[in-house]
């Protein structure tokens, strides 16, 4: 198992010290959140689906209307620290903000800051969630972007692992299910895997899209649905997916538990296996 406390980080060019002060006070990024993210599985030194975080990347931060990072310089990036990290199972963080600016909500001026660092992740499990008293705004100027700006995500987690969960999912203010603080949401029903649509204000989930792809490929019927919060709340079978759980069981909402059901588990077989073959779908 990797050192938890183990961290292999790449600024301005090459690998450093993460220890060392490396990021100016007044960047953005630091000072209103300013920037964009991914995080990718390391599985024997391999960034898992990295073309597809980069391509996300660069959609969020022209959602936030930033340049992107030169793509081949931040590829090497991650390439050179997933080198240096090894064989234990990780994540890579690709992090990307506006660079120096003002100390307000005014534009940066730049240039951009990219910091690529990797670190110990836990094996994936079934998890236990909780539905937050908090909602997703599907009409804000920053939904469906992977920000910076988390600490939206860390209250939420913070109050479901208050209530016994192991993860937070919000509704939108439509009242219906949106999605986790880093986690899709798939529940089954009449022999179908049913996901929120991305105008729910969710995430496109790297993780979410292959393994759409990947179930109907193994003859598996997964849609995009308009689903209530009370589906979850009353499902029988249902799911998470992220980059470092891959596919998951809700084994508990609010307290009520739930058995890992056949799709899910269908599902997260097929995911073993192909994104173990797979590297880069």
């Amino acid at each position: 198992m990797a050192d938890p406390d183990r961290v292999v980080l790449w600024f301005g060019g090459h690998l450093r010290d993460h220890t060392e002060a490396l990021v100016r006070a007044d960047d953005h990024g630091l000072t209103v959140g300013d920037g964009v993210f991914e995080a990718c599985e390391l599985l024997e030194g391999r960034p898992f689906a990295l073309t597809r975080h980069l391509d996300r990347l660069e959609r969020s931060a022209a959602g936030l209307g930033l340049p992107a990072p030169d793509r081949e310089e931040t590829r090497r990036a991650v390439l050179e620290v997933a080198e240096a990290w090894g064989p234990d199972l990780g994540r890579v963080r690709i992090l990307w903000t506006a660079g120096p600016g003002p100390l307000g909500s005014d534009q940066a001026w730049g240039p951009g800051t990219l910091v690529v660092a990797a670190s110990a992740v836990g094996e994936p499990r079934p998890v236990h969630v909780s539905i937050v008293p908090f909602t997703r705004n599907e009409r804000s100027a920053v939904a469906g972007l992977k920000t910076t700006s988390y600490a939206e995500n860390v209250r939420a987690l913070a109050w479901a692992r208050s209530h016994g969960g192991d993860e937070a999912i919000f509704p939108n203010t439509r009242g219906d299910l949106c999605e986790g603080t880093g986690t899709n949401v798939f529940i089954e029903s009449d022999g179908m895997l049913l996901t929120p649509p991305l105008d729910s204000g969710c995430l496109a989930g790297v993780t979410r899209a292959v393994v759409m792809e990947w179930a109907t490929e193994e003859g598996i019927d997964v849609r995009e649905q308009r689903l209530p919060i009370d589906a979850l709340k009353e499902a029988r079978h249902a799911a998470l997916t992220s980059s470092t759980r891959g596919v998951v069981p809700i084994v508990g909402v609010d307290g009520r538990e739930l058995a890992p059901g056949p799709l899910t588990e269908a599902v997260a077989v097929a995911y073993i296996r192909r994104h173990l073959e797979i590297p880069d779908p």
